[in-house]
């Protein structure tokens, strides 16, 4: 792992930080994950391989991301502010999965390099994934689908919290 995968691995980590302390839901609290997603997506991919079980490694993925992302949104508190905004609180289930979610996919990449490279490769081999660009593709999009099932859920629910 470069320096700069570390940067991003923490960037995408620390975003827990705000979703503890509690954050107005505002426009800007939407587009600063996405933006770090999509700024980590066009570092990261070159392309989306899908030859061999590519696509069913990023359904499973994305699924994944998924999952911990509306699990991340529903364990969030969210209550109306004293001037009528909604503010999200995340608590330790949500911080939890957000942090797991995150350090899972750089925990493999990790692993990759410090001695299970042959490993994943067999495996790899094994369920006909075409190599390192279908994992890191696979990763990346897990990753996107976290943030974005998160923004959605949170969003959802916070129409039902205004309209209350």
């Amino acid at each position: 792992m470069t320096a700069t995968d570390y940067v991003i691995s923490a960037a995408l980590v620390l975003l827990v930080i705000p979703q503890i302390r509690g954050t107005r839901l505002t426009v800007l609290n939407l587009l600063i994950p996405l933006a770090l997603v999509a700024a980590a997506a066009a570092y990261y991919l070159k392309g989306i391989p899908t030859q061999g079980n590519d696509v069913q490694l990023d359904l499973v993925t994305v699924a994944a991301g998924a999952v911990i992302g509306v699990g991340c949104a529903l364990s969030t508190r969210l209550q109306r502010g004293s001037t009528g905004e909604v503010i999200a609180k995340a608590g330790v289930l949500a911080a939890a999965l957000w942090i797991v979610g995150m350090l899972v996919r750089a925990v493999f990449v990790y692993a990759v390099y410090h001695g299970y490279g042959a490993e994943i490769a067999d495996f790899s081999r094994e369920q006909q994934i075409t190599g390192a660009e279908a994992w890191t593709a696979a990763l990346v999009l897990m990753a996107l689908a976290q943030v974005v099932a998160r923004l959605l859920v949170l969003r959802l629910r916070a129409r039902q919290v205004v309209a209350v």
